[in-house]
């Protein structure tokens, strides 16, 4: 089965082909021709997944996954959220700028808590489908660890004694938010169409 994930991010990429499997092949953007900024208006992580996907549907034809991905931080009153990404403004997605901003906005509190929510909407011609998966933990003072990507380096899963950037790829995907909502997409798709791993 042949799918489009609408992002052209090779970490998100890699990370959704990795809990996928051989069973599906997973397209990007960039396989399909697509190199459109494609607008994210919404003021919700649903509603921007549900334009990306959309979009790609309704222009390239093809049934698409897309993703939006917030982190929320309880003292924070849910913010950054939606503009996860785009936290301390600018061009592009600075994440050092990102982390050192909410470092600062943090730096006056011990109350840490904090979580990352991912939402996948799925086009399957003209109906629309969401999955949902979720990751609490805590933000620590200082980022640690190299690996993984956005706010990972100051994110500490609950039960955890280490970041999400100190831990492997496999050890991420096994409890990550995105690995979560991924997961129940895939679940749905190999029912749906019979598809083994």
């Amino acid at each position: 089965m042949k799918i489009v994930f609408a992002t052209n991010n090779a970490h998100k990429l890699a990370e959704v082909r990795q809990i996928a499997g051989p069973g599906m092949e997973i397209l990007s953007l960039a396989d399909i021709g697509c190199h459109d900024d494609i607008p994210e208006t919404a003021d919700t992580l649903e509603g921007n997944a549900a334009i990306k996907a959309r979009w790609v549907r309704d222009r390239y034809g093809y049934d698409c996954f897309a993703d939006d991905t917030g982190l929320e931080v309880d003292t924070l009153g849910g913010a950054p959220g939606v503009y996860s990404a785009r936290y301390a403004g600018g061009e592009g997605h600075d994440s050092k700028a990102n982390m050192a901003l909410l470092l600062r906005n943090l730096a006056d509190t011990d109350r840490r808590t904090a979580r990352f929510r991912t939402v996948i909407a799925l086009t399957e011609g003209p109906q629309m489908r969401t999955f949902e998966g979720r990751v609490d933990g805590h933000i620590t003072r200082q980022p640690s660890g190299a690996d993984g990507f956005g706010y990972d380096p100051v994110f500490m899963p609950d039960g955890w004694d280490k970041t999400f950037a100190e831990a492997t790829a496999a050890e991420k995907n096994a409890v990550s938010h995105r690995g979560r909502a991924v997961r129940r997409l895939i679940d749905y798709l190999s029912s749906k169409y019979n598809i083994n791993d």
